[in-house]
């Protein structure tokens, strides 16, 4: 008898074939289109349905914990970008990653640990047409969360944006 880890656990999951392929095929690129699980779950050879029920049970189950897209922010017109480091009060961390979050140029928002040499602890991704556009946004996000202790680290060279690939298919 095949025992199964409880849910939320840090232990192995025993996934079904059909949970592997369904994993593998979602950390691809998402059809755009008006139903991109109908057109994922056709090639998979089953219906919609059981596609977004089989979803609804890894995530139930803490197997996926995140499923989201990723920008190709150059090719949407997105030339400029930068890492903004923020120097955030630790009780003021919660309430300033909301309201940078909400900033339509922002694609990620987490807090880290500072270092003895490096006082930041939360970070955000932002994007723009142009440097100048990412200096004014991260200006204004500071003035709204009242915060002024921050550094831009421009991106100069994308030189990886891929993730990590489970159950990978020989179609590739």
């Amino acid at each position: 008898m095949t025992k199964q880890a409880p849910a939320n656990s840090r232990h192995e999951y025993m996934l079904s074939d059909i949970e592997k392929k369904v994993i593998a095929k979602i950390q691809g690129d998402m059809p755009v289109c008006a139903r991109p699980y109908k057109v994922m779950a056709d090639e998979l050879g089953i219906d919609e349905h059981s596609l977004i029920e089989v979803l609804k049970g890894l995530s139930g189950r803490g197997v996926i914990r995140r499923f989201g897209a990723t920008l190709r922010h150059q090719k949407s017109g997105y030339s400029a970008n930068a890492m903004v480091a923020w120097n955030v009060p630790e009780d003021a961390v919660e309430k300033a990653g909301k309201i940078f979050a909400s900033f339509d140029g922002v694609s990620h928002c987490y807090r880290r640990n500072p270092q003895p040499t490096w006082p930041y602890n939360l970070y955000t991704m932002i994007h723009a047409k142009t440097r100048d556009q990412c200096r004014e946004m991260a200006a204004q996000m500071g003035q709204k969360a009242g915060l002024g202790d921050y550094t831009l680290l421009f991106s100069e060279k994308e030189l990886k944006k891929t993730s990590m690939e489970y159950f990978p298919t020989d179609e590739e």
